[in-house]
């Protein structure tokens, strides 16, 4: 057997691949700039923990940087949806493409649903079921069994692809099940090997069992974060690891499928530390510049005679939701319709808020330039 599998024949004709258990045999071959590599992404990503602990408002940020990993670990997979659109959804507007966004927002529920599962539940195949049901809570096609391992045969290729010209066809179910539960033991036996590999190991066998009908790419997305709180890596969520998978989605791909054509394990490792590095290093960057701009705005306010506590507090809530209706204001801070209308006017003249709806009655206002820090990264991608 290979290091990392073989095809097998099928008895339908087709072949598909059979994973062999973590870890890899022979060991990985850890060299000095893997390792430099390593030490790399462990100081990006505990210095990104150590600025989340001493944030004034870390929750804002935490819920931030979920909504932007569901957004974007999503449009891997060909959601078409932006940050407006979640912001719509949430404030009840209506969207043309509801489908997509719904799973953005189940996916943002899902991780923030495994970060408080694991409380009370280590990693398991069971919180991996969990966290599919939620993914694909209120999924139109029934057939994708939410919170259920297949039953069936699945595989990947382009559309019109069958079992017999498929990209790659993983295990069939019976074997997936056998791998599943070879991977668990993984999660809790004694490694070898530093936590972020296990990490890089977790990802890429999960993605090769491809143990659902759907959803595959976005749970074991969600597997690197959970993964890493659960091994106290990271206290909070404030890491979007699909930053650079999103892009660089080819090679990505690519780097998967080369472990299991050639049992190239360390390739596949680099990537997925140049990953950690990456999406750890941005959220840092964006981080300190939403609290420079939180106080630049701030002294601004005061600078255009805009002082009021009234005025201190929108602009908070702004960074909590950066957009926001009259009624929103009204309702939110318990004051007159006249008085939410002149405070968002004055926010709109001094150039804070833009009115984004285009519409006579119930305008919408954007915070544009913490969305513009918000949204770097997460333009749809084009998919032919």
């Amino acid at each position: 057997m290979s290091r990392s599998g073989n095809y097998i024949k099928q008895l339908r004709g087709y072949k598909a691949f059979i994973p062999t258990p973590l870890p890899p045999e022979p060991a990985l071959v850890l060299s000095n700039d893997l390792m430099k590599l390593h030490e790399h992404a462990s100081l990006a990503l505990a210095r990104l923990d150590g600025l989340a602990h001493n944030l004034p408002n870390g929750d804002l940020f935490i819920a931030m940087y979920v909504r932007k990993e569901a957004l974007m670990s999503s449009q891997i997979e060909g959601t078409q949806a932006s940050l407006d659109n979640i912001f719509e959804y949430e404030m009840g507007v209506h969207i043309d493409n509801i489908n997509d966004v719904k799973e953005v927002v189940n996916y943002a529920k899902a991780l923030n649903f495994g970060i408080e599962r694991l409380d009370t539940l280590p990693m398991s195949l069971r919180l991996i079921k969990e966290l599919h049901g939620v993914l694909l809570e209120n999924a139109l096609d029934s057939t994708k069994t939410p919170g259920e391992f297949r039953r069936s045969q699945n595989w990947i290729g382009g559309r019109g692809s069958t079992l017999l010209n498929a990209i790659f066809v993983p295990p069939p179910a019976e074997e997936a099940l056998k791998a599943l539960s070879d991977l668990e033991n993984f999660l809790h036996e004694p490694s070898p090997y530093p936590e972020l590999i296990n990490c890089a190991l977790l990802h890429y066998q999960f993605e090769t069992i491809h143990p659902f009908l759907d959803g595959n790419g976005r749970v074991g997305r969600l597997l690197i974060t959970l993964h890493l709180h659960w091994k106290r890596l990271i206290e909070k969520p404030i890491f979007y690891p699909s930053y650079y998978f999103k892009q660089h989605r080819q090679e990505y791909y690519d780097r998967l499928m080369m472990v299991r054509t050639s049992g190239n394990y360390e390739q596949w490792v680099e990537f997925f530390l140049k990953a950690v590095i990456e999406a750890s290093e941005s959220a840092a960057e964006n981080t300190k510049k939403i609290l420079a701009l939180q106080s630049k705005d701030q002294e601004f306010l005061w600078s255009q005679g805009v002082s009021s506590p009234l005025a201190t507090m929108l602009l908070n809530k702004l960074f909590y939701t950066p957009m926001v209706t009259i009624k929103d204001v009204e309702t939110h801070f318990n004051v007159s319709y006249p008085t939410a209308s002149s405070l968002i006017k004055q926010f709109v003249k001094i150039g804070i808020l833009k009115e984004v709806s285009g519409q006579k009655r119930d305008k919408r206002f954007v915070y544009a330039a913490y969305m513009d820090i918000l949204s770097e990264g997460t333009a749809s991608l084009d998919y032919p």
